[in-house]
Parts: structure tokens; sequence; C-alpha cells
């Protein structure tokens, strides 16, 4: 049996815990500086800070959020004040000094992943939805029938689920929509507009791994059924700002092997594979919109 999405992403990690011993590329350490939801203690909840002081330590306080999305320069004036209402060149013609630079526009950082819907229903018990562990990879056990669930209901919130980074929300979010898409057909076309914001959240944490996720869901949600390419079109100043940032974010391994390329988590191509399937399905208007959020795209189709 072929491992899908969510199974491969299990070995993955399992390779990362062989790889990276010194737990670097943990989970613990991705909580201890807040870059995924904390979670709970226990099933009961959190350990008083008192009577569990480790378990509390290392964890860095909550960053405080910016005021707007794009700092301000730093002058030469507020780098030293020493040279405030002074020229940068004195007298003599002897500079007086270097101009600080601009800083790093940070397009590309990695942004700290949010606490899920899914997480959430998942943890109160809300989602008839259970892991089977006699599966090679991995199965999900569903409680009722996937082709008789309330998609207007649960799609969104298993969507919400994708950009989860620890198991098992991960694994059920990830599995639990390709199985609904692929029994879903024409229900899922109704709930498309409810998808988009838990897609550009996922998109929006700028991490290589769940923008790899997010990109791979949407072929299938293309692919999925009917209409589905055109009903994404008005959506798309809301998804592809992501994909002009890393629409050139390739491999460059020069004459070497890329062996990991059967895991297709190189963003340059999946990206390009996904405007070539949204120009294909999307109808007459969707090449003059991809064409106008990135100016870069060649058409696959026009000669």
């Amino acid at each position: 049996m072929k491992t899908g999405l969510a199974g491969t992403l299990l070995l993955d990690d399992a390779l990362k815990n062989i790889v990276h011993r010194d737990g670097s590329r943990s989970f613990k350490r991705s909580k201890e500086h807040r870059m995924i939801p904390l979670g709970q203690h226990s099933c009961f909840g959190d350990f008083p800070r008192d009577m569990a002081p480790k378990a509390w330590g290392k964890v860095k306080s909550k960053p405080m959020r910016k005021s707007s999305s794009v700092p301000a320069l730093p002058t030469l004036a507020s780098a030293n004040p020493s040279t405030m209402h002074t020229p940068f060149a004195g007298l003599s013609g002897n500079p007086r000094g270097f101009p600080s630079g601009p800083p790093k526009a940070g397009a590309m950082r990695v942004r700290n992943v949010v606490e899920s819907e899914f997480r959430r229903f998942y943890d109160r018990g809300d989602l008839p939805i259970q892991i089977y562990h006699g599966a090679v990879g991995g199965k999900i056990s569903w409680k009722v029938e996937v082709d008789k669930l309330d998609y207007h209901h649960y799609l969104p919130i298993f969507f919400d689920g994708i950009r989860e980074k620890e198991e098992p929300y991960r694994f059920l979010a990830i599995q639990g929509v390709y199985d609904m898409l692929e029994v879903g057909g024409s229900k899922v076309l109704s709930v498309v507009p409810q998808l988009i914001i838990p897609i550009k959240t996922a998109l929006n944490t700028r991490d290589p791994e769940i923008v790899c996720t997010t990109l791979k869901i949407m072929q299938a949600l293309v692919l999925s059924g009917d209409m589905i390419g055109e009903a994404l079109v008005p959506y798309y100043r809301q998804i592809l700002p992501v994909f002009n940032i890393f629409k050139n974010k390739n491999f460059n391994v020069g004459d070497g092997i890329d062996y990991s390329q059967r895991k297709r988590q190189c963003l340059g191509d999946l990206i390009e594979e996904t405007l070539q399937l949204f120009e294909t399905h999307g109808g007459e208007d969707a090449f003059i919109n991809i064409k106008y959020m990135i100016p870069v795209y060649e058409s696959c189709r026009l000669s």
C-alpha cells in the first residue's frame, strides 16, 4: 500500500529524530521558543507553576505583537545620537561614519503557529475520528460514513488543522482532509469559500514544511471535483501572495542528486505545479488573475 502524505510526514519526523539527536529539531524545542502551541501537560490540564516549575522553566514568555506590520527604518541619528544635527562629512571632507543599512524585511521568516480549531475540537472529543493502528503508515478509523458527514461543518475544521506540526493532530487533520476530498464529490464545491481562511493562515506561517503540505492539499482540492478550480479564482488575492514570495525557492544542488525528490519538498516546483493546475482547471479568467498576482508566471497553455 502506498504511503500517503500524512504517513510520509510521520516517517520524516522519525528520520529527523535519528539525524538530530541533540533535540534541536524536536517539538519540545519548538514549544520552548513558542513556534508551535504548547498544548497541555496532561489530559486534565496544565500543572500549577509552583508544583511543576521544570515544566515551565524553559518556555519563553509570549512575544509582544507589533502595532504595525512594517517596522520603522533606523536612522543615523537614532543609531548614534552623538551625530544628530551634524553633516555626514566634516569640513575637512573626512567621513564621520557609515550610515546603518535597512533591516531585513523578513518575508521568508517562519512565523509561529497559532492553535487551530482542529486541536480544540479533537481535545474536546467532538470529531468522529480515531487512529486505526493496524495499517502500515497509519490510517483513520471514522465513526460514521465519510460521505454522510456535514461538509460545511467538518471540512473547514480539518483544513484548519493542516498547519499543525505535532502529532496526532497533524496526521488526523491531513489524512482526514484527503479522505473527505476523495468521497466528497459535489459537496466540496459549496464549502470552498469557507476553506480560504484556513488555507491563507497555513500559508502565512511561512514554514516550508507547512507550505509544502498546504500546496499538496490544494492540488488535491482542485482535482477533487468539477468547477472547484474556477471557484478558487476570486480568492487568488488571498492565496497567491505567499506563492509569489517562494516561487523561486528551488534546491540548487549543482550536478548533485536530490535523493528526496520523491517526497516533493521543493517549494519552487510545487508552486509551479499548483499554478499550472489553477490555470488548467480555473477557466478562461484564471491566467490573467494569476499573472496579476505573480507577474513572472508564464502560461502552460499559451504557446
